[in-house]
C-alpha cells in the first residue's frame, strides 16, 4: 500500500500504465467486460433464440436467473477470497461463466438456456465482485482511481458494443456462435488469471460456508423480483414483504456471524463510513433504475421516438458515467470527499430534472437528465471504493470491495419492484395517449426522489471527517 504522501498528488495515465501491472489490469478489465457485455448481447439475441427453440414464457427468467446468480455469488466472493485467495476463486468463476455459455450454445430447449444463464450469472457476479476486490488488493491505493475509471469505461463501451455484437451474431452467424464467443473468452480469462494473479493474496480463514444465509438472500431477491414482474396489489405486496423479510433475516444472520461473514460489519449502519457507503449505493441504485427500466417505453409513448432513438437517449447515462470517470480519475485522494458528494448531488439533480423533463420537457432535456445521472455516478464511483477501504480495518477490505457491486445489483432489484408498484398504480400498463404516459412518468420519477434523498443522507456519513 502506498503512504498518504503517495496519494496526495494526482496520478497521470502515463504514470499509472507504467507503474501498474498490465497483467493484473488486463484480467480485471476482461472480467468486467464479460459480465457487462454478455447481458446486452443476450438481450439482443433473445428474439432469435425464442424463434429457434421456443420458450417465450420464460424469457423474463433469462434475466432474473442471471441477476440472482450474480448477487448470490457476488455476496460470497469476499468470503471465498478470504479463504482461498484471489487466484483459484476468480479462475473458477471464469470457468463457471464459460460453462454456462457453452451450455446455452448447445441448448436444445429454453430449459437448458436457463441453466446456462444461471451459471453465467454465478460466474459473472463472482468475476465483477472479485474485480473490485482485486482492485483493492493487487494495486496500490494511488492506482485504485485509475483502475476504477478503466472499469467504468468498459461499462460504457459495452453499452454500445453489446447490442451491436448481438445483432451481428444474429444477422451474419447464429446466436449459438454468440454464446461460443463468450465461452472462449471466459476460458482465456481463466488461463490469464491462473498465470497472472498472485498466489499469496490470502487474508485468513473464511470459516464455514453460509449456505442458509445465501439461500435467504436468493429467496429474497427472487420474491422481490417476482413481485415487480406482474404488479397486482395483494400479490405484489405479499411477495415484496416476504422478500424483504428474507433479506432482513439474511442481514441479521450475517451480522451475527464471525469469520464467515459475507458483508462488512454494520453494512446498513449510517453511523459508520462503510455502512453509509453501502446504503448510499443501495438507495441511489434503487432511485436510478427507473430511467433504464421505464425510460425507453415512456420516450416512445410520450415523445414519439423510435425504439432505437429512445435507446440512444437512455445510453447518455453510460456516456456520462464513462466520460466523468475518466476525467476525474487522476484526482488526488484529498478530493475524494468532495467528488463523492458532488457526484451524488448531480445524480439527485438529474432525477429531479427527469420529474419534469420526461412528462413535459423536450427530448434533449431527458438526455441531459440521463447524462447527469450517469455522470454523477462516474464522478463519485471511482472514489467510493478508495475512501471506503481507506477508512476500514485491514480484514474488512475484501468484504467491502465485494459488497459494493452486490449492493448495487440488489438496489436495482428492489428498485424495479418498488417502482413497478408505483408505475402500475399510476396507469403505466393501461396508458394510451401521451397524457397518460406523462402522468405515469411524473409519478414514477417523483417516487425515485425518496430513495435518492436517503442516499444523500447516507452520503453525509461517508464524506464526513
Amino acid at each position: 500500500m502506498s503512504t498518504g504522501s503517495d496519494t496526495a498528488q494526482g496520478l497521470s495515465w502515463r504514470e499509472f500504465l507504467g507503474d501498474a501491472s498490465i497483467a493484473s489490469l488486463s484480467l480485471v478489465c476482461m472480467a468486467v467486460w464479460l459480465h457487462a457485455a454478455d447481458s446486452l448481447v443476450v438481450a439482443t439475441m433473445l428474439p432469435r433464440i425464442v424463434a429457434d427453440i421456443g420458450g417465450a414464457a420464460y424469457v423474463g427468467w433469462t434475466v432474473s436467473l442471471y441477476q440472482i446468480g450474480s448477487i448470490v455469488l457476488g455476496a460470497a466472493s469476499a468470503l471465498v477470497t478470504l479463504r482461498f485467495g484471489m487466484r483459484l476463486p476468480m479462475s473458477a468463476s471464469a470457468l463457471t461463466f464459460g460453462l454456462g455459455c457453452a451450455l446455452s450454445a448447445m441448448a436444445p430447449s429454453m430449459g437448458v438456456v436457463l441453466i446456462g444463464r444461471t451459471l453465467q450469472g454465478l460466474g459473472g457476479g463472482g468475476l465483477v465482485s472479485m474485480s473490485f476486490i482485486a482492485a483493492s488488493l493487487l494495486f496500490e491505493r494511488r492506482h485504485i482511481a485509475r483502475v476504477m475509471a478503466t472499469i467504468s469505461a468498459l461499462w460504457g463501451v459495452s453499452a454500445f458494443l453489446g447490442p451491436l455484437l448481438g445483432g451481428l451474431f444474429v444477422q451474419y452467424a447464429t446466436w449459438r456462435i454468440g454464446f461460443w464467443f463468450f465461452a472462449v473468452e471466459a476460458m482465456l480469462l481463466a488461463g490469464l488469471i491462473l498465470w497472472a494473479a498472485p498466489r499469496h493474496q490470502r487474508a485468513g480463514s473464511g470459516g464455514s460456508f453460509p449456505v442458509v444465509r445465501l439461500a435467504l438472500l436468493s429467496a429474497g431477491v427472487v420474491l422481490v423480483s417476482e413481485g415487480g414482474v406482474v404488479v397486482a396489489p395483494l400479490r405484489t405486496g405479499a411477495l415484496v414483504l416476504a422478500g424483504l423479510a428474507c433479506l432482513a433475516l439474511f442481514f441479521l444472520g450475517d451480522a451475527r456471524a464471525t469469520v464467515s461473514r459475507l458483508l462488512p460489519r454494520g453494512p446498513l449502519d449510517l453511523r459508520h463510513p462503510t455502512g453509509a457507503a453501502l446504503v448510499m449505493i443501495l438507495a441511489m441504485s434503487m432511485a436510478t433504475i427507473a430511467g433504464t427500466a421505464y425510460g425507453p417505453i415512456l420516450l416512445v409513448r410520450i415523445h414519439g421516438l423510435t425504439a432505437l432513438e429512445a435507446g440512444y437517449v437512455i445510453a447518455c447515462s453510460s456516456i456520462g458515467w464513462t466520460l466523468m470517470a475518466i476525467l476525474v480519475s487522476g484526482a488526488p485522494e484529498r478530493l475524494d470527499r468532495a467528488l463523492i458528494a458532488t457526484g451524488m448531488i448531480v445524480v439527485a439533480l438529474g432525477l429531479l430534472l427527469m420529474v419534469w423533463a420526461m412528462p413535459s420537457g423536450a427530448v434533449w432535456l431527458v438526455a441531459v437528465a440521463m447524462a447527469a445521472m450517469g455522470g454523477g455516478f462516474g464522478l463519485s464511483w471511482t472514489f467510493i471504493l478508495r475512501r471506503s477501504t481507506a477508512l476500514a480495518d485491514g480484514e474488512e477490505v475484501q468484504r467491502i470491495a465485494g459488497a459494493i457491486p452486490v449492493l448495487q445489483r440488489l438496489g436495482y432489484a428492489l428498485g424495479a419492484a418498488v417502482i413497478g408498484i408505483v408505475a402500475n398504480a399510476s396507469g403505466f400498463l393501461t396508458m394510451q395517449a401521451p397524457e397518460d404516459g406523462a402522468h405515469a412518468a411524473r409519478a414514477i420519477f417523483l417516487a425515485c426522489l425518496v430513495p435518492a434523498a436517503l442516499a444523500l443522507v447516507a452520503m453525509l456519513g461517508l464524506v464526513r471527517r
